[in-house]
């Protein structure tokens, strides 16, 4: 991890995150309007979300790519559980594939000014 002020506090927060990811791809689906809509924008924005945290959380090179990686083999797994482990949800290989473009519009952020927002707006005790 960065050196961050209070990192397990920062952690704590992200995998709040990822757990409310996992509780709501499992839940039963909120109650939808009748019209057709695709919600791949939502699965890019929700893992671009939790793929730009870990870029504020977790050192360049190894071991961010290993939570990246992570972050598509959670989509991924995500929806194959959908698909076999709900009756209310269906799997669909076009939302894990928006998942995964999200993960990696996040960590373009790693290669921008942007990388170490927390660092700067939160200073570490040094």
């Amino acid at each position: 991890m960065k050196a961050l002020r209070l990192p397990l506090l920062w952690l704590a927060l992200w995998l709040l995150l990822v757990l409310a990811v996992v509780v709501l791809s499992l839940g039963s689906p909120p109650p939808a309007p009748d019209v057709p809509a695709s919600d791949k924008w939502q699965h890019l924005l929700v893992y671009g979300l939790l793929s730009v945290g870990a870029v504020q959380l977790f050192r360049p090179g190894r071991p961010l790519l290993a939570v990246a990686a992570a972050l598509v083999l959670l989509g991924v797994g995500l929806e194959v559980a959908q698909g076999t482990l709900t009756a209310d949800r269906m799997m669909d290989w076009r939302d894990a594939v928006a998942n995964a473009l999200g993960v990696g519009l996040g960590l373009l952020t790693s290669r921008t000014r942007l990388r170490d927002a927390l660092l700067a707006a939160v200073p570490s005790r040094s």
